[in-house]
């Protein structure tokens, strides 16, 4: 009979339970004998193929000599009271960021082949000030001063905003959860967002775990990180940033791209700490409004904390009674327009293998065809 036990270190057993984020107990229901793999104990090939696969790690490192260290393939802007996070990133945020990484480089390559032109927008504003580059990101976006007067409120302000993203080229994608996987999420705790920067893909990703509230704040963060050609992945913990020079700038662009400082300090002459009111006439979200009034000095940090808390604590109340999103208008935001208008047209035209749409996608079979054939530029 042949002994298809497998020699394995307990150390590295240890690692993988440890990195995936779980508790041991999640996984001795399905091995009751984890604890004594690689002491006394030889796990079989299958048993140890089950464990990989449950503990979301790659089956190979289970056989290296000692644990992989691994870092993100990012710049890390993210910090928790002015010191920067160290602890190692999640197996969800490097699986999402490589998938990104590859839809990147294959639009990239797709855009080149058919004469595409540059999107440089970093091009001539890296040593502009703040308040030129958010009036050349409003210009580059076709909006004005006053483009969000017409929106009846901020959440269809958001959606115009993420339209004219789109427009320019910007590949914008939403997402809370890993491949579909509804029990891999994203935690905004570890992360709100990242850039990829690219002359032919820029990439925006939204953690789509955040409250929509916040989202406005976070996509204009990152439009200034492209335009500062400054790709990286960032937490605005409580909507403040790291302390370094790109952060703060990023923030200071962002505030002012959202509501310029003169005409949010006239109407703080006639609203003083009426957030609903000013937030009404900018169409941003309340919260960003208090982050604003902040950033201009013109309430404390103890008070804008004390209303941060309070209002995504009523937020997430809301939340829990939200319906249930369309499984395909989701994937609409999970793997954006940009990128489903080439793979759709790369089909056509028989540049890209189905193989590698289901890849680039995440969707298979009957699933993808009923995406592309229903898919809609909104």
């Amino acid at each position: 009979m042949i002994d298809n036990r497998i020699n394995i270190k307990h150390s590295m057993i240890r690692w993988a339970i440890e990195r995936s984020g779980k508790e041991q107990g999640f996984f001795t229901k399905s091995f009751p004998k984890l604890s004594l793999w690689g002491k006394n104990v030889k796990p079989t090939l299958k048993q140890l193929q089950d464990f990989s696969k449950k503990a979301t790690i790659p089956f190979g490192y289970l056989f290296l000599e000692e644990p992989l260290v691994e870092t993100l393939p990012v710049p890390d802007y993210r910090t928790v009271d002015d010191k920067y996070i160290m602890s190692s990133p999640s197996p969800e945020l490097i699986e999402t960021i490589c998938l990104m990484q590859r839809r990147q480089d294959w639009l990239r390559s797709y855009r080149i082949e058919n004469g595409s032109q540059s999107l440089d927008f970093a091009a001539s504003f890296s040593k502009s000030n703040d308040v030129e580059i958010a009036k050349n990101i409003r210009k580059t976006l076709g909006l004005d001063c006053s483009w969000s007067e017409n929106c009846r409120n901020w959440s269809v302000a958001l959606d115009e905003l993420n339209r004219k993203i789109e427009d320019v080229g910007i590949m914008l994608i939403f997402d809370g959860i890993v491949k579909n996987n509804t029990k891999r999420k994203l935690l905004v705790e570890e992360f709100r967002g990242f850039v990829l920067y690219d002359e032919y893909a820029p990439l925006i990703f939204v953690n789509n775990s955040d409250a929509k509230s916040a989202q406005m704040f976070t996509i204009a963060h990152e439009l200034a990180h492209l335009w500062l050609n400054a790709g990286g992945i960032f937490n605005l913990d409580r909507m403040q940033p790291g302390k370094g020079e790109i952060e703060i700038r990023c923030s200071n662009i962002a505030a002012e791209f959202l509501a310029p400082e003169s005409e949010f300090h006239k109407l703080w002459k006639e609203k003083r700490y009426k957030f609903d009111s000013i937030a009404q006439s900018f169409k941003v979200s309340t919260i960003v409004c208090a982050r604003r009034a902040l950033d201009l000095g013109l309430i404390s940090k103890e008070k804008f904390f004390s209303y941060y808390e309070n209002s995504t604590k009523r937020l997430k109340d809301i939340k829990k009674s939200d319906k249930k999103v369309d499984f395909y208008k989701m994937q609409r935001y999970r793997i954006g327009r940009n990128l489903s208008v080439a793979i759709k047209n790369a089909l056509a035209d028989g540049s890209l293998l189905y193989r590698d749409a289901y890849n680039l996608t995440g969707l298979r079979g009957k699933t993808f065809d009923k995406y592309v054939k229903e898919f809609e530029p909104l």
